[in-house]
C-alpha cells in the first residue's frame, strides 16, 4: 500500500493559513464536549479492543477507557484551550550596531508524527497539543487500540469539518506495520517523530527512523529513603508512587532504603501488603521482611529485578549504606525519567538534586506527579528522557521551535 498521500495531505494542511487562536480554542472545546457527549460510543468501541486483550496484560489498564477517564481527557483539552499559545512569543529582541533588528520567535515544529501502543488517550492529547501549537499531527496507533483510536479520530474529524477546517490537521494511519515503516522513512514530509510505549518500541523507532526522534523513554523509577527520612511521609509517598496506577511510566519500581532505617521497612510496606504488591527484596531487606510480609508476596531479589520497569503490582527493594550508594544504584539502573529522595537533611537533599540524572527529581513527594497536566501544561505529548530540545513532560512550548527574524534597511555585509 502507498502511504504517500497521507503525508502529502498533512503537508498541504500545514501550508494553509494559520488559524486564529479563537478558532483553535473553540475547536478544542468542541472536541472535549463531543468526547463527553459520545462517551457511550467511545466505550463501545473501546470494549472491542479490551475483548482482544488479556486483562492480566500490563497494557490493559492503559487501554481501558471509562466515563471518568473520558471526562478527565476532556478536562485536559479544556485546560489546553485555556492556556496561552507560545506561538509568536519573542524569545529575544535586539538591534545590532549596524542597525539590523534581530528577533527570535517561537514557531511550530511542523508535522509531528507519534507512534504509540495501547493508549487511546494519546490520540486526544496529541491532537490537542499539536493543534494548539499550529502543528499537524500524524498518528500511528497500535493494533491493540485500533477500534478506540478510530472512534476518537472520527470525533475529531467531525468537529474539524463542522468548523470548515481541513481534517488532515490530524491523521490516523492504518494499523498495519507497513504504515510504521512508511512513517519512519517520511523524510521531507514529517519534521519529528515521538514514540510512546515500551522500551522495545522506543529502541526500534530510535534505531530505524530516518526522521529526527524525540525519545520518550520508559520509566524505571526509584525512591531513596534516607536515614533522616520522615516515616509518616515515606509510608504515604511510597504507597502512592507504587499503587496509584501501576501501568504508568511514573510508577515506583524500586525502593532504595538506607540500612539504618531497615527497622521501618515493615511499616513502609504495610499498605503494599494490603494491595498485594509482590516484593523482590535484596538479602538485608528480605531478612527483615521474612515472616512479617506475606510469604507468597515476598521473594529474594535477583539481579534482573533491578533496572526493571514492572508496570504491575511488583516492586524491588535495595539496601544501601549511604546516599553515595543510592546515587550509584540509580545511575546504573535508571532510565532517567523520575527519581525521588525522602529526607530531612538539606545537604543530602541538595546533593541528590544536583547529582541525580533524571528528567524530574523529587523531594519528599510522589513520582506520580510526573505528568503534563499535573505540571500545569494542560496535557502532555510524552515524557522526554533525553536532553536535546525537550526533557520531562512535553507540553505546548516543547512542540515549538524558533526562527530568527532579521529586519534591515539596505545593509550589506562587507568583508
Amino acid at each position: 500500500m502507498d502511504y504517500k498521500h497521507y503525508f502529502e495531505n498533512a503537508l498541504t494542511a500545514g501550508r494553509s493559513a494559520a488559524l486564529p487562536p479563537a478558532v483553535i480554542n473553540r475547536v478544542l472545546l468542541d472536541v472535549a464536549k463531543a468526547a463527553v457527549e459520545q462517551t457511550d460510543y467511545l466505550l463501545q468501541e473501546n470494549k472491542k479492543d479490551l475483548q482482544r486483550m488479556d486483562s492480566a496484560d500490563p497494557k490493559y489498564d492503559r487501554l481501558t477507557l471509562t466515563a471518568d477517564r473520558i471526562k478527565a481527557i476532556a478536562a485536559d483539552m479544556e485546560n489546553v484551550a485555556g492556556l496561552d499559545s507560545p506561538l509568536g512569543r519573542i524569545l529575544s529582541d535586539k538591534t545590532l550596531p549596524n542597525g539590523l533588528q534581530i528577533k527570535k520567535v517561537r514557531v511550530p515544529l511542523g508535522v509531528v508524527g507519534v507512534i504509540y501502543e495501547a493508549r487511546p488517550n494519546v490520540t486526544f492529547d496529541v491532537f490537542a497539543l499539536c493543534f494548539k501549537t499550529g502543528n499537524i499531527s500524524i498518528l500511528k496507533g497500535g493494533s491493540d487500540a485500533d477500534f478506540s483510536n478510530r472512534a476518537i479520530i472520527k470525533i475529531i474529524h467531525g468537529v474539524l469539518a463542522a468548523h470548515g477546517i481541513d481534517v488532515n490537521f490530524a491523521t490516523l494511519l492504518p494499523v498495519e506495520r507497513e504504515a510504521t515503516e512508511a512513517l519512519l522513512n517520511a523524510v521531507g514530509y514529517v519534521d519529528v517523530l515521538i514514540p510512546r510505549g515500551s522500551q522495545n518500541l522506543i529502541n526500534y523507532v530510535r534505531s530505524s527512523s530516518k526522521v529526527p526522534v524525540i525519545e520518550t523513554g520508559a520509566g524505571i523509577v526509584h525512591t531513596y529513603f534516607d536515614e533522616t527520612g520522615d516515616l509518616e511521609k515515606a509510608v504515604a509517598i511510597i504507597d502512592n508512587a507504587k499503587t496509584r496506577r501501576v501501568s504508568v511510566c511514573n510508577a515506583l519500581d524500586c525502593l532504595i532504603i538506607n540500612s539504618k532505617r531497615l527497622g521501618d521497612l515493615i511499616h513502609i510496606t504495610e499498605p503494599l501488603a494490603q494491595k498485594q504488591v509482590q516484593i523482590y527484596a535484596d538479602k538485608k531487606a528480605f531478612e527483615v521482611l521474612d515472616g512479617l510480609y506475606p510469604t507468597d508476596l515476598l521473594e529474594e531479589a535477583k539481579p534482573e529485578h533491578f533496572g526493571t520497569e514492572f508496570l504491575s503490582m511488583k516492586m524491588a527493594i535495595k539496601t544501601v549504606g549511604s546516599l553515595e550508594e543510592a546515587l550509584d544504584h540509580i545511575a546504573i539502573n535508571s532510565s532517567k525519567h523520575s527519581e525521588a529522595i525522602i529526607s530531612e537533611d538539606e545537604l543530602n537533599i541538595e546533593t541528590f538534586l544536583n547529582r541525580v540524572d533524571a528528567a524530574a527529581a523529587y523531594v519528599n513527594t510522589s513520582t506520580a506527579f510526573t505528568d503534563g497536566a499535573q505540571f500545569g501544561l494542560g496535557a502532555e505529548i510524552g515524557i522526554s528522557t533525553q536532553k536535546l530540545h525537550a526533557r520531562g513532560p512535553m507540553g505546548l512550548e516543547e512542540l515549538t521551535s524558533y526562527k530568527w527574524i532579521v529586519k534591515g534597511n539596505g545593509q550589506v555585509r562587507k568583508g
